[in-house]
């Protein structure tokens, strides 16, 4: 039931870092792509004044993410919700409280660029003014990479899907932009991976 990524354990101190100096000090945080669960457990068990809402639009994860949620026994850790971000609306968010962020790790770049817009429409429409949009993975600048290996692993992902990659922050901060988003920094994290933090207007 449970899966594992072992990049997770890796991530998730420099990205915890990064969430405290963006997050605001409380309220909810919805995780979009939640993948396997164990971000979301870390991050409730080490931010307690912060609700934590994963979800994911596959059934695996789903589960996989449930099973965490169980074992943790967190107060502020929630049951995962079935999220797609090409849904017009996502159930389960928007009958919800106020959403006070979203955080997106590692998916822009493994789902086909209409899933980067279909997320920045959610964050400006669910968002209000000053509330932070955190995503985190690798990332191009003006076109070029920032290490070879973050080449290399472009042109892995197109292989595996034409619709992958590793997008660039400009095109992401015009989208957002578009979107009542604006791109407020750009934190160097470890292995050549960025955490870009946009905010609501």
């Amino acid at each position: 039931m449970k899966r594992h990524a072992p990049a997770t354990t890796r991530n998730r101190e420099a990205i915890l870092a990064a969430l405290r100096g963006a997050l605001p000090g409380r309220g909810l945080v919805l995780e979009v792509a939640s993948g396997t669960g164990e971000h979301a457990v870390f991050f409730a068990a080490a931010l307690p004044a912060i609700v934590w809402q994963p979800s994911d639009p596959d059934a695996d994860a789903l589960a996989s993410i449930a099973a965490f949620q169980a074992e943790a026994g967190l107060d502020n850790l929630r049951a995962p919700l079935r999220v797609d971000v090409h849904e017009p609306r996502w159930r389960g968010v928007e009958e919800a409280e106020a959403v006070a962020a979203i955080v997106c790790i590692n998916m822009i770049h493994i789902s086909p660029w209409s899933a980067t817009l279909a997320l920045l429409s959610g964050a400006g429409r669910l968002l209000a003014a000053g509330s932070p949009l955190i995503t985190y993975g690798p990332y191009r600048f003006d076109g070029g990479f920032t290490a070879p290996s973050n080449a290399e692993f472009d042109a892995s992902l197109r292989a595996r899907d034409p619709a992958w990659g590793v997008r660039d922050v400009v095109a992401i901060a015009g989208a957002a932009e578009e979107r009542g988003l604006r791109l407020e920094s750009i934190l160097p994290m470890p292995a050549n991976n960025h955490a870009l933090v946009l905010r609501a207007t």
